[in-house]
């Protein structure tokens, strides 16, 4: 060994998983039961990696006047030889059906193979983190305070969010 050289700890990944760090960015998940197919995910992909399809299925709502119609999604898939994990997919989603997961290892011999379906995407939903816990110290989610408004000026008290003064 030289002098001023410090011994090299080489990981033995295959043999021993890695220490990832909470909230790894590895593959996204989708939680199918919270997209509407809304295609707000697909429209902000930059790399239009995001496939969606789906039809219209009517709903009857009883009391309704006419049915009710809803999107029932038939495919969601995302190549993932295209995607450059920026995660605005995952940001665009307002219903909160795509999530990031720790996954790594989805390596494919074949490049048409990172074409990932519905299905296996369902599946790693199950190893995504859960998210961290609410700070109490934090601000107020704005849910919190628009209830906090609205429950004050039912009352005819003043409106104040937890956590801020009174003094002007």
């Amino acid at each position: 060994m030289m002098d001023g050289m410090a011994a090299v700890d080489t990981s033995r990944y295959p043999d021993l998983e890695p220490e990832l760090p909470p909230r790894s960015r590895g593959v996204i998940g989708l939680l199918e039961e919270n997209c509407t197919v809304c295609m707000l995910c697909a429209r902000e992909c930059p790399d239009w990696c995001i496939y969606i399809d789906s039809h219209k299925e009517e709903v009857i709502v009883p009391g309704a006047s006419r049915p009710r119609q809803r999107n029932v999604l038939d495919r969601f898939a995302i190549d993932f030889s295209l995607c450059m994990y920026c995660g605005i997919c995952i940001e665009a989603c307002p219903f909160d059906a795509l999530f990031w997961s720790p996954e790594f290892e989805y390596a494919e011999y074949d490049i048409r193979e990172l074409l990932h379906e519905k299905g296996r995407l369902r599946e790693w939903m199950w190893t995504v983190p859960a998210p961290p816990a609410h700070d109490p110290m934090g601000e107020p989610a704005k849910e919190e305070t628009t209830a906090l408004r609205k429950a004050a000026a039912l009352g005819a008290g003043p409106a104040r969010a937890p956590g801020s003064s009174t003094s002007g």
